[in-house]
Protein backbone atom coordinates (compact mmCIF):
# COMPACT_ATOMS: atom_id res chain seq x y z
CA UNK A 1 0.00 0.00 0.00
CA UNK A 2 1.54 3.90 -0.65
CA UNK A 3 2.53 5.34 2.12
CA UNK A 4 1.08 9.36 2.31
CA UNK A 5 2.33 12.55 2.68
CA UNK A 6 0.12 15.66 3.37
CA UNK A 7 1.35 19.04 3.01
CA UNK A 8 -0.81 21.92 4.40
CA UNK A 9 -0.20 25.71 4.70
CA UNK A 10 -0.46 28.33 6.76
CA UNK A 11 -0.18 32.14 7.79
CA UNK A 12 -0.31 33.76 4.37
CA UNK A 13 -1.09 32.12 1.12
CA UNK A 14 1.69 31.79 -1.88
CA UNK A 15 4.49 30.03 0.35
CA UNK A 16 5.54 28.21 -2.30
CA UNK A 17 3.38 24.85 -0.86
CA UNK A 18 3.85 23.26 -4.53
CA UNK A 19 7.24 23.98 -4.89
CA UNK A 20 7.55 22.11 -1.76
CA UNK A 21 5.51 18.83 -2.45
CA UNK A 22 7.11 18.79 -6.06
CA UNK A 23 11.16 19.09 -4.18
CA UNK A 24 9.90 16.68 -1.74
CA UNK A 25 8.62 13.98 -4.66
CA UNK A 26 12.00 14.82 -6.33
CA UNK A 27 14.17 13.89 -3.14
CA UNK A 28 12.12 10.53 -2.87
CA UNK A 29 12.68 10.06 -6.75
CA UNK A 30 16.07 10.79 -5.97
CA UNK A 31 16.40 7.71 -2.96
CA UNK A 32 14.73 5.35 -5.91
CA UNK A 33 10.69 5.43 -4.22
CA UNK A 34 8.11 6.10 -7.47
CA UNK A 35 6.07 8.78 -6.55
CA UNK A 36 2.97 10.85 -7.04
CA UNK A 37 1.35 13.99 -5.98
CA UNK A 38 -1.86 15.47 -6.06
CA UNK A 39 -3.43 19.13 -5.67
CA UNK A 40 -6.78 19.52 -3.47
CA UNK A 41 -8.17 23.01 -4.62
CA UNK A 42 -10.80 24.62 -2.28
CA UNK A 43 -13.15 26.16 -4.78
CA UNK A 44 -16.07 25.51 -6.56
CA UNK A 45 -15.29 25.09 -10.14
CA UNK A 46 -15.05 22.03 -11.25
CA UNK A 47 -11.71 22.61 -12.82
CA UNK A 48 -9.73 25.72 -13.45
CA UNK A 49 -10.61 25.85 -17.18
CA UNK A 50 -13.30 28.34 -17.22
CA UNK A 51 -10.82 30.84 -14.46
CA UNK A 52 -9.72 33.81 -16.14
CA UNK A 53 -5.20 33.77 -15.91
CA UNK A 54 -5.75 36.68 -14.04
CA UNK A 55 -7.68 34.67 -11.24
CA UNK A 56 -5.47 31.78 -10.81
CA UNK A 57 -2.75 32.03 -13.15
CA UNK A 58 -2.05 29.42 -16.43
CA UNK A 59 -4.34 26.44 -16.49
CA UNK A 60 -2.07 23.31 -17.08
CA UNK A 61 -2.78 20.56 -19.08
CA UNK A 62 -2.67 17.03 -19.24
CA UNK A 63 -1.83 14.29 -21.55
CA UNK A 64 -5.61 12.99 -21.02
CA UNK A 65 -6.85 16.26 -21.70
CA UNK A 66 -7.37 17.58 -17.96
CA UNK A 67 -7.59 21.28 -16.85
CA UNK A 68 -6.00 21.56 -14.19
CA UNK A 69 -4.23 23.76 -11.22
CA UNK A 70 -0.68 25.35 -12.15
CA UNK A 71 0.92 23.61 -9.04
CA UNK A 72 0.97 20.18 -11.62
CA UNK A 73 3.40 22.01 -14.05
CA UNK A 74 5.69 22.02 -10.94
CA UNK A 75 5.13 18.19 -10.17
CA UNK A 76 5.94 17.51 -14.09
CA UNK A 77 8.93 19.29 -14.36
CA UNK A 78 10.89 18.56 -10.71
CA UNK A 79 9.86 14.59 -10.66
CA UNK A 80 8.70 11.57 -13.53
CA UNK A 81 5.41 11.13 -12.24
CA UNK A 82 2.08 10.66 -14.26
CA UNK A 83 -0.39 12.87 -13.64
CA UNK A 84 -3.72 13.04 -15.01
CA UNK A 85 -7.18 14.22 -14.96
CA UNK A 86 -7.55 12.53 -11.20
CA UNK A 87 -4.37 14.20 -10.20
CA UNK A 88 -6.42 17.54 -9.75
CA UNK A 89 -9.37 17.38 -6.90
CA UNK A 90 -11.37 20.33 -6.61
CA UNK A 91 -14.40 20.70 -4.11
CA UNK A 92 -16.63 21.81 -7.36
CA UNK A 93 -15.86 17.83 -8.66
CA UNK A 94 -16.31 16.40 -5.17
CA UNK A 95 -19.65 17.82 -4.79
CA UNK A 96 -20.33 17.54 -8.50
CA UNK A 97 -19.88 13.77 -7.36
CA UNK A 98 -21.78 13.70 -4.44
CA UNK A 99 -24.99 15.79 -6.00
CA UNK A 100 -24.85 13.22 -9.17
CA UNK A 101 -25.09 10.54 -6.87
CA UNK A 102 -27.79 11.92 -4.15
CA UNK A 103 -29.99 12.71 -7.99
CA UNK A 104 -29.47 9.32 -8.69
CA UNK A 105 -30.55 7.72 -5.41
CA UNK A 106 -27.07 6.03 -4.50
CA UNK A 107 -27.49 6.97 -0.59
CA UNK A 108 -30.79 5.37 -0.78
CA UNK A 109 -32.87 8.18 1.14
CA UNK A 110 -29.83 9.32 3.84
CA UNK A 111 -29.57 12.52 5.02
CA UNK A 112 -26.42 14.09 2.57
CA UNK A 113 -23.91 16.12 4.65
CA UNK A 114 -20.46 17.00 4.68
CA UNK A 115 -19.37 14.32 6.90
CA UNK A 116 -19.10 11.46 6.16
CA UNK A 117 -20.19 11.50 2.30
CA UNK A 118 -17.43 14.70 0.92
CA UNK A 119 -15.16 13.40 3.27
CA UNK A 120 -15.77 10.18 2.32
CA UNK A 121 -15.68 11.63 -1.73
CA UNK A 122 -12.52 13.11 -1.37
CA UNK A 123 -10.52 9.59 0.38
CA UNK A 124 -11.52 8.09 -2.58
CA UNK A 125 -10.17 10.58 -4.69
CA UNK A 126 -6.76 10.42 -2.78
CA UNK A 127 -6.71 6.39 -2.66
CA UNK A 128 -7.90 6.06 -6.31
CA UNK A 129 -4.51 7.88 -7.35
CA UNK A 130 -2.59 5.84 -5.02
CA UNK A 131 -4.03 2.11 -5.85
CA UNK A 132 -3.92 3.26 -9.96
CA UNK A 133 -0.21 4.44 -9.89
CA UNK A 134 1.12 1.82 -7.92
CA UNK A 135 3.46 4.21 -6.23
CA UNK A 136 5.72 3.62 -3.02
CA UNK A 137 4.25 7.42 -1.94
CA UNK A 138 1.69 9.71 -2.60
CA UNK A 139 1.95 13.62 -1.20
CA UNK A 140 -1.44 14.93 -1.32
CA UNK A 141 -1.08 19.15 -1.34
CA UNK A 142 -4.45 20.94 0.02
CA UNK A 143 -4.68 24.35 -1.29
CA UNK A 144 -5.16 27.43 0.24
CA UNK A 145 -4.29 28.29 3.97
CA UNK A 146 -5.37 26.92 7.29
CA UNK A 147 -8.11 29.11 8.65
CA UNK A 148 -10.24 29.23 5.69
CA UNK A 149 -13.25 28.09 5.73
CA UNK A 150 -13.32 26.48 2.14
CA UNK A 151 -10.38 24.24 2.98
CA UNK A 152 -12.33 22.86 5.99
CA UNK A 153 -13.56 19.29 4.37
CA UNK A 154 -10.83 18.61 2.59
CA UNK A 155 -8.84 19.06 6.39
CA UNK A 156 -10.75 16.54 7.88
CA UNK A 157 -10.44 14.20 4.98
CA UNK A 158 -6.93 13.94 5.39
CA UNK A 159 -7.33 14.26 9.09
CA UNK A 160 -9.63 11.00 8.82
CA UNK A 161 -6.76 9.11 6.21
CA UNK A 162 -4.30 9.77 8.67
CA UNK A 163 -6.00 7.81 11.74
CA UNK A 164 -6.78 5.35 8.83
CA UNK A 165 -3.35 4.68 7.46
CA UNK A 166 -2.42 3.64 10.78
CA UNK A 167 1.37 4.34 12.49
CA UNK A 168 4.45 4.85 9.65
CA UNK A 169 1.59 5.11 6.72
CA UNK A 170 0.97 8.88 6.93
CA UNK A 171 2.78 12.16 6.94
CA UNK A 172 1.68 15.52 8.53
CA UNK A 173 4.15 18.38 6.59
CA UNK A 174 3.10 21.69 7.56
CA UNK A 175 4.66 25.13 5.42
CA UNK A 176 4.39 28.26 7.48
CA UNK A 177 5.94 31.45 7.22
CA UNK A 178 8.71 33.05 9.61
CA UNK A 179 7.94 37.00 8.97
CA UNK A 180 11.31 38.84 9.00
CA UNK A 181 10.43 42.26 10.93
CA UNK A 182 13.51 44.68 9.95
CA UNK A 183 12.98 47.26 12.30
CA UNK A 184 13.08 44.30 15.06
CA UNK A 185 16.00 43.26 13.46
CA UNK A 186 14.62 39.27 14.18
CA UNK A 187 11.88 36.44 12.92
CA UNK A 188 8.99 36.52 14.57
CA UNK A 189 7.82 32.71 15.33
CA UNK A 190 4.14 33.79 16.41
CA UNK A 191 2.30 33.64 13.51
CA UNK A 192 3.77 30.08 12.85
CA UNK A 193 2.95 28.82 16.68
CA UNK A 194 -0.96 30.75 15.62
CA UNK A 195 -1.17 28.31 12.38
CA UNK A 196 0.18 25.41 14.03
CA UNK A 197 -2.43 26.19 16.82
CA UNK A 198 -5.12 26.13 13.93
CA UNK A 199 -4.35 22.58 12.95
CA UNK A 200 -4.20 21.06 15.60
CA UNK A 201 -7.15 21.91 16.59
CA UNK A 202 -9.30 20.05 13.97
CA UNK A 203 -7.34 17.23 14.97
CA UNK A 204 -4.07 17.46 12.46
CA UNK A 205 -0.92 17.52 14.23
CA UNK A 206 2.04 18.42 11.87
CA UNK A 207 5.41 16.16 11.83
CA UNK A 208 7.13 17.79 9.81
CA UNK A 209 7.32 21.74 9.67
CA UNK A 210 8.99 23.90 6.76
CA UNK A 211 9.57 27.40 7.67
CA UNK A 212 9.78 29.60 5.04
CA UNK A 213 11.95 32.63 5.58
CA UNK A 214 14.00 35.52 4.30
CA UNK A 215 16.90 34.88 6.66
CA UNK A 216 18.53 31.45 8.56
CA UNK A 217 17.06 30.11 11.26
CA UNK A 218 18.91 30.16 14.27
CA UNK A 219 19.39 27.58 16.63
CA UNK A 220 17.35 29.57 19.44
CA UNK A 221 14.52 30.11 16.84
CA UNK A 222 14.28 26.16 15.85
CA UNK A 223 14.27 25.47 19.65
CA UNK A 224 11.58 28.18 20.43
CA UNK A 225 9.31 26.45 17.58
CA UNK A 226 9.75 22.92 18.34
CA UNK A 227 8.75 24.04 22.27
CA UNK A 228 5.33 25.65 21.48
CA UNK A 229 4.09 23.50 18.12
CA UNK A 230 5.31 20.23 19.90
CA UNK A 231 6.95 19.40 16.76
CA UNK A 232 10.90 17.83 17.07
CA UNK A 233 13.68 20.01 16.76
CA UNK A 234 14.91 18.13 13.58
CA UNK A 235 11.59 18.46 12.22
CA UNK A 236 11.83 22.11 12.01
CA UNK A 237 13.27 22.34 8.41
CA UNK A 238 14.23 26.05 7.26
CA UNK A 239 13.20 26.46 4.01
CA UNK A 240 14.91 29.72 3.25
CA UNK A 241 14.76 32.07 0.02
CA UNK A 242 16.72 30.69 -3.24
CA UNK A 243 17.34 32.78 -6.30
CA UNK A 244 16.26 29.48 -8.32
CA UNK A 245 13.23 27.00 -7.86
CA UNK A 246 15.22 24.00 -8.76
CA UNK A 247 17.33 24.98 -5.92
CA UNK A 248 14.91 23.98 -3.27
CA UNK A 249 15.86 19.69 -3.45
CA UNK A 250 19.37 20.37 -2.91
CA UNK A 251 18.57 23.08 -0.49
CA UNK A 252 15.75 20.55 1.37
CA UNK A 253 18.41 18.09 0.69
CA UNK A 254 20.90 20.09 3.24
CA UNK A 255 18.42 20.24 5.94
CA UNK A 256 17.93 16.62 5.97
CA UNK A 257 14.32 16.14 4.69
CA UNK A 258 14.24 13.01 2.88
CA UNK A 259 16.52 11.68 5.55
CA UNK A 260 13.87 12.54 8.24
CA UNK A 261 10.80 11.76 6.06
CA UNK A 262 12.05 7.81 5.18
CA UNK A 263 12.62 7.46 9.35
CA UNK A 264 8.99 8.80 9.99
CA UNK A 265 7.99 6.60 7.22
CA UNK A 266 9.96 3.57 8.27
CA UNK A 267 10.99 3.47 5.00
CA UNK A 268 14.89 2.37 4.35
CA UNK A 269 16.65 3.39 1.23
CA UNK A 270 20.44 4.11 0.20
CA UNK A 271 21.47 7.77 0.41
CA UNK A 272 22.37 9.53 -2.61
CA UNK A 273 23.39 13.04 -3.68
CA UNK A 274 21.18 14.73 -6.38
CA UNK A 275 24.52 14.93 -8.59
CA UNK A 276 22.65 15.52 -12.16
CA UNK A 277 20.65 17.67 -11.46
CA UNK A 278 23.41 19.96 -9.16
CA UNK A 279 25.06 20.13 -12.42
CA UNK A 280 23.35 19.90 -15.26
CA UNK A 281 20.30 22.51 -14.01
CA UNK A 282 21.42 24.35 -10.49
CA UNK A 283 25.59 25.11 -12.03
CA UNK A 284 24.45 26.07 -15.44
CA UNK A 285 21.63 28.47 -14.01
CA UNK A 286 24.25 30.28 -12.27
CA UNK A 287 26.75 29.91 -14.16
CA UNK A 288 25.70 30.64 -18.00
CA UNK A 289 28.39 31.01 -20.28
CA UNK A 290 26.12 34.03 -22.58
CA UNK A 291 22.66 35.83 -21.95
CA UNK A 292 20.13 36.36 -24.59
CA UNK A 293 17.05 38.86 -24.33
CA UNK A 294 13.22 37.06 -25.35
CA UNK A 295 10.40 38.87 -25.73
CA UNK A 296 7.20 37.72 -24.63
CA UNK A 297 4.28 39.35 -25.60
CA UNK A 298 1.08 38.25 -24.09
CA UNK A 299 -2.15 39.39 -23.00
CA UNK A 300 -2.28 38.17 -19.41
CA UNK A 301 1.63 39.84 -18.79
CA UNK A 302 0.49 41.76 -15.59
CA UNK A 303 0.07 38.39 -13.91
CA UNK A 304 3.19 36.27 -13.59
CA UNK A 305 2.04 32.80 -12.96
CA UNK A 306 -0.34 33.57 -16.26
CA UNK A 307 2.75 32.05 -18.41
CA UNK A 308 4.09 30.23 -15.79
CA UNK A 309 4.78 27.36 -17.96
CA UNK A 310 6.29 28.99 -20.96
CA UNK A 311 8.93 31.20 -18.79
CA UNK A 312 9.80 27.83 -17.06
CA UNK A 313 10.41 26.60 -20.48
CA UNK A 314 12.51 29.25 -21.46
CA UNK A 315 14.56 29.21 -18.62
CA UNK A 316 14.93 25.20 -19.68
CA UNK A 317 15.54 26.21 -23.22
CA UNK A 318 18.63 28.42 -22.02
CA UNK A 319 19.93 25.98 -19.62
CA UNK A 320 20.46 23.40 -22.17
CA UNK A 321 21.99 25.81 -24.11
CA UNK A 322 24.00 27.26 -21.14
CA UNK A 323 22.79 30.59 -21.58
CA UNK A 324 20.76 32.90 -18.79
CA UNK A 325 17.16 34.15 -20.65
CA UNK A 326 15.93 37.28 -19.53
CA UNK A 327 12.79 37.58 -20.56
CA UNK A 328 11.03 41.09 -21.92
CA UNK A 329 7.33 40.78 -20.87
CA UNK A 330 5.31 43.38 -23.03
CA UNK A 331 1.67 43.49 -22.77
CA UNK A 332 -0.41 43.18 -26.28
CA UNK A 333 -2.85 45.86 -25.39
CA UNK A 334 0.19 48.70 -24.73
CA UNK A 335 1.91 47.43 -27.86
CA UNK A 336 -1.65 48.01 -29.49
CA UNK A 337 -0.89 52.21 -28.20
CA UNK A 338 2.89 52.52 -29.15
CA UNK A 339 4.32 51.56 -26.40
CA UNK A 340 6.77 48.77 -25.76
CA UNK A 341 8.18 48.96 -29.50
CA UNK A 342 11.55 49.65 -28.18
CA UNK A 343 11.08 46.12 -26.44
CA UNK A 344 10.96 44.38 -29.78
CA UNK A 345 14.41 46.12 -30.87
CA UNK A 346 16.17 44.73 -28.16
CA UNK A 347 15.57 41.42 -28.31
CA UNK A 348 17.17 38.03 -29.58
CA UNK A 349 13.59 36.38 -29.82
CA UNK A 350 10.14 37.29 -29.63
CA UNK A 351 7.74 34.88 -28.47
CA UNK A 352 3.90 35.08 -28.61
CA UNK A 353 2.19 32.66 -26.42
CA UNK A 354 -1.89 31.52 -26.08
CA UNK A 355 -4.64 33.18 -25.02
CA UNK A 356 -8.39 33.91 -25.62
CA UNK A 357 -10.64 37.12 -26.83
CA UNK A 358 -9.87 40.08 -29.19
CA UNK A 359 -7.85 42.61 -26.41
CA UNK A 360 -4.48 42.51 -27.47
CA UNK A 361 -4.87 41.06 -30.60
CA UNK A 362 -3.41 43.91 -32.81
CA UNK A 363 -0.55 44.15 -30.69
CA UNK A 364 0.57 40.69 -31.39
CA UNK A 365 -0.48 41.05 -35.15
CA UNK A 366 2.70 44.12 -34.25
CA UNK A 367 5.17 41.67 -33.07
CA UNK A 368 4.57 39.05 -35.27
CA UNK A 369 5.14 41.55 -38.41
CA UNK A 370 8.56 42.86 -36.73
CA UNK A 371 9.81 39.57 -35.80
CA UNK A 372 9.14 37.78 -39.81
CA UNK A 373 10.65 41.54 -41.54
CA UNK A 374 13.36 41.63 -39.09
CA UNK A 375 14.20 38.09 -39.76
CA UNK A 376 14.14 37.71 -35.24
CA UNK A 377 13.73 34.44 -34.05
CA UNK A 378 9.58 34.10 -33.77
CA UNK A 379 7.84 31.24 -31.86
CA UNK A 380 4.23 31.43 -31.89
CA UNK A 381 2.34 28.98 -29.10
CA UNK A 382 -1.33 27.78 -29.80
CA UNK A 383 -3.37 31.65 -30.50
CA UNK A 384 0.57 32.84 -31.45
CA UNK A 385 0.18 30.15 -34.06
CA UNK A 386 -3.13 31.72 -35.52
CA UNK A 387 -2.13 35.34 -35.12
CA UNK A 388 1.38 34.23 -36.93
CA UNK A 389 -1.09 33.15 -40.10
CA UNK A 390 -3.27 36.10 -39.99
CA UNK A 391 -0.11 38.75 -39.92
CA UNK A 392 1.00 36.42 -43.23
CA UNK A 393 -2.42 36.68 -44.85
CA UNK A 394 -2.88 40.64 -44.21
CA UNK A 395 0.73 41.51 -44.78
CA UNK A 396 1.94 38.91 -47.32
CA UNK A 397 -1.07 37.57 -49.21
CA UNK A 398 -2.63 41.23 -48.77
CA UNK A 399 -5.92 39.41 -47.71
CA UNK A 400 -7.97 42.52 -46.82
CA UNK A 401 -10.34 41.74 -43.33
CA UNK A 402 -8.27 38.67 -42.99
CA UNK A 403 -8.69 37.36 -39.23
CA UNK A 404 -9.81 34.89 -36.88
CA UNK A 405 -13.42 34.21 -36.86
CA UNK A 406 -13.03 34.12 -32.51
CA UNK A 407 -12.00 37.95 -33.52
CA UNK A 408 -14.70 38.71 -36.65
CA UNK A 409 -17.54 36.43 -37.04
CA UNK A 410 -18.19 38.23 -40.44
CA UNK A 411 -14.79 38.35 -41.89
CA UNK A 412 -14.51 37.76 -45.61
CA UNK A 413 -11.42 35.97 -44.64
CA UNK A 414 -11.78 33.48 -42.00
CA UNK A 415 -8.15 32.58 -41.70
CA UNK A 416 -8.88 30.87 -38.68
CA UNK A 417 -12.27 29.71 -37.68
CA UNK A 418 -14.15 27.08 -35.15
CA UNK A 419 -13.42 23.42 -35.18
CA UNK A 420 -16.64 21.77 -36.89
CA UNK A 421 -17.37 19.72 -33.88
CA UNK A 422 -16.84 23.54 -31.45
CA UNK A 423 -20.11 24.50 -33.29
CA UNK A 424 -22.84 23.62 -31.46
CA UNK A 425 -20.80 23.53 -27.94
CA UNK A 426 -23.28 25.53 -25.42
CA UNK A 427 -21.54 24.29 -22.20
CA UNK A 428 -17.31 26.48 -22.04
CA UNK A 429 -16.18 23.76 -19.48
CA UNK A 430 -14.11 21.04 -20.57
CA UNK A 431 -15.32 21.41 -24.26
CA UNK A 432 -11.73 21.94 -26.00
CA UNK A 433 -9.74 19.96 -28.32
CA UNK A 434 -7.81 19.09 -25.10
CA UNK A 435 -5.09 16.89 -24.13
CA UNK A 436 -2.62 15.14 -26.63
CA UNK A 437 -2.87 14.43 -29.85
CA UNK A 438 -0.41 12.89 -33.03
CA UNK A 439 1.23 15.43 -35.28
CA UNK A 440 3.48 14.48 -38.43
CA UNK A 441 6.77 16.71 -39.08
CA UNK A 442 8.32 17.09 -42.44
CA UNK A 443 11.07 16.28 -42.70
CA UNK A 444 13.21 19.40 -44.02
CA UNK A 445 11.75 21.57 -41.63
CA UNK A 446 13.09 23.46 -38.91
CA UNK A 447 10.70 21.96 -36.07
CA UNK A 448 11.90 17.78 -37.41
CA UNK A 449 15.60 18.88 -36.70
CA UNK A 450 14.65 19.76 -33.23
CA UNK A 451 12.59 17.26 -32.54
CA UNK A 452 15.15 14.94 -34.55
CA UNK A 453 11.84 12.31 -35.10
CA UNK A 454 9.18 12.66 -37.81
CA UNK A 455 6.10 11.66 -35.17
CA UNK A 456 5.38 12.89 -32.05
CA UNK A 457 2.59 13.98 -29.44
CA UNK A 458 1.49 17.57 -27.72
CA UNK A 459 -0.78 18.66 -25.43
CA UNK A 460 -3.41 20.84 -27.08
CA UNK A 461 -5.77 23.44 -25.16
CA UNK A 462 -8.31 25.45 -28.33
CA UNK A 463 -11.28 25.38 -30.24
CA UNK A 464 -10.13 27.21 -33.07
CA UNK A 465 -8.01 25.66 -36.36
CA UNK A 466 -6.09 27.19 -39.30
CA UNK A 467 -8.58 26.98 -42.43
CA UNK A 468 -7.32 24.76 -44.78
CA UNK A 469 -9.01 27.17 -47.62
CA UNK A 470 -5.88 29.22 -47.43
CA UNK A 471 -2.68 26.21 -47.70
CA UNK A 472 -2.15 26.33 -51.19
CA UNK A 473 -2.20 30.35 -51.26
CA UNK A 474 -0.43 30.66 -48.35
CA UNK A 475 2.23 28.09 -49.74
CA UNK A 476 3.30 29.76 -52.92
CA UNK A 477 3.86 32.68 -50.87
CA UNK A 478 6.20 31.20 -48.74
CA UNK A 479 4.88 29.54 -45.43
CA UNK A 480 5.33 25.99 -44.71
CA UNK A 481 3.13 23.80 -43.22
CA UNK A 482 5.42 21.93 -41.75
CA UNK A 483 3.55 19.86 -39.48
CA UNK A 484 0.14 18.39 -39.36
CA UNK A 485 -2.84 15.64 -37.72
CA UNK A 486 -2.87 13.61 -40.40
CA UNK A 487 -6.20 11.69 -39.19
CA UNK A 488 -7.99 15.01 -38.84
CA UNK A 489 -6.54 17.01 -41.60
CA UNK A 490 -5.31 19.87 -38.95
CA UNK A 491 -2.86 22.36 -39.47
CA UNK A 492 -0.27 21.46 -36.46
CA UNK A 493 3.05 23.68 -37.13
CA UNK A 494 3.99 26.46 -40.07
CA UNK A 495 7.34 28.09 -40.92
CA UNK A 496 8.28 30.53 -43.16
CA UNK A 497 10.36 30.64 -46.16
CA UNK A 498 13.86 32.61 -46.23
CA UNK A 499 13.74 32.99 -42.44
CA UNK A 500 16.55 32.28 -39.72
CA UNK A 501 14.26 30.35 -37.37
CA UNK A 502 10.49 31.35 -37.65
CA UNK A 503 8.21 28.09 -35.94
CA UNK A 504 4.22 28.39 -34.67
CA UNK A 505 2.66 25.70 -33.34
CA UNK A 506 -1.23 24.96 -32.52
CA UNK A 507 -0.26 22.86 -29.40
CA UNK A 508 1.38 23.74 -25.84
CA UNK A 509 5.27 22.74 -26.22
CA UNK A 510 5.51 24.15 -22.69
CA UNK A 511 3.59 21.26 -20.64
CA UNK A 512 5.94 19.29 -21.47
CA UNK A 513 9.45 20.82 -20.53
CA UNK A 514 11.68 19.88 -17.80
CA UNK A 515 14.72 21.96 -16.18
CA UNK A 516 17.38 19.05 -17.22
CA UNK A 517 15.26 17.52 -20.41
CA UNK A 518 14.31 21.13 -21.94
CA UNK A 519 11.72 20.66 -24.82
CA UNK A 520 12.98 20.45 -28.84
CA UNK A 521 11.23 23.88 -29.79
CA UNK A 522 12.18 25.50 -26.45
CA UNK A 523 16.00 24.24 -27.20
CA UNK A 524 15.76 25.41 -30.69
CA UNK A 525 14.50 28.69 -29.96
CA UNK A 526 17.00 29.70 -27.52
CA UNK A 527 20.01 28.57 -29.36
CA UNK A 528 18.40 30.50 -32.58
CA UNK A 529 17.91 34.33 -30.53
CA UNK A 530 21.84 32.86 -29.21
CA UNK A 531 22.42 33.07 -33.16
CA UNK A 532 20.85 36.16 -33.99
CA UNK A 533 22.41 37.82 -31.32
Amino acid sequence: MSKFIFVTGGVVSSLGKGIAAAAIGKLLEARGLQTTIIKCDPYLNVDPGTMNPFQHGEVYVTDDGAETDLDLGHYERFTNGYFSKDSNITTGKIYYNVITKERRGDYLGKTVQIIPHITDEIKKGIKKVARDRGVDVTIVEIGGTVGDIESLPFLEAIRQLRWELGEGYGLNIHVTLLPYIKCAGEHKTKPTQHSVGRLREIGIAPDILLCRTEKHVTKEQRDKISLFCNVEREAVIEAADVKHIYEVPLAFKKEGLDNLILKKLNVHKEDKELKDWKIKVVNRLKNPLREVKICVVGKYIALPDAYKSIYEALVHGGIANNTKVNIIKVDSADLEKGKYEKSLKEAHGILVPGGFGDRGIEGKIKAVQYARENKIPYFGICLGMQIATIEFARNVCKLKGANSTEFDKASKNPIISLLEEQKNVKNLGASMRLGAYPCRLSKKSLSFKAYKKENISERHRHRYEFNNKYKKSFEKKGLIFSGANAAQGLVEIVELKNHPWFVACQFHPEFKSKPDKAHPLFKAFVEAAIASK
